[in-house]
């Protein structure tokens, strides 16, 4: 009788752990609902611009933030709907690298009237400016 005993409780102490294990471990449509939520948030990079412009030529500088330390930066400036638009590209680095946000500087030129407005997209998407 006190060997039944005995085997009894090891046996109910091992089927808590196990049924606590198979509750607490996450279903394979729970981590994929996690993943995709993540994916959908976006942020709005912010550029700092400053603008001098002289004889109808703007000379736009100013500075992003790149994700990672190896990013590369491509600027271009038009006019589009009286407005000047800064088109900045910071392509995806495949390379394993140190992912500490940087700040890159960039300058682009382009001839455009005195008082525009100049707006900024990264990667296609519109950017906040703020005026150094």
């Amino acid at each position: 009788m006190f060997e039944r005993r005995f085997w009894v409780a090891p046996l109910i102490i091992i089927s808590v752990i196990i049924g606590g294990f198979a509750l607490s471990v996450p279903r394979a449509s729970e981590v994929s609902e996690s993943i995709d939520r993540s994916l959908i948030t976006l942020t709005v990079p912010v550029v700092t611009v400053h603008d001098s412009s002289k004889g109808g030529v703007h000379t736009i500088s100013g500075v992003v933030v790149a994700p990672d330390v190896c990013a590369t930066l491509t600027a271009e400036a038009s006019v589009e709907a009286e407005r000047i638009v800064v088109a900045l590209s910071i392509p995806e680095d495949p390379e394993v690298c140190l992912h500490i946000p940087t700040r890159i500087p960039f300058s682009v030129s382009v001839e455009a009237p005195a008082d525009m407005p100049i707006s900024a997209t990264v990667n296609g998407v519109t950017a906040t400016t703020s005026s150094s």
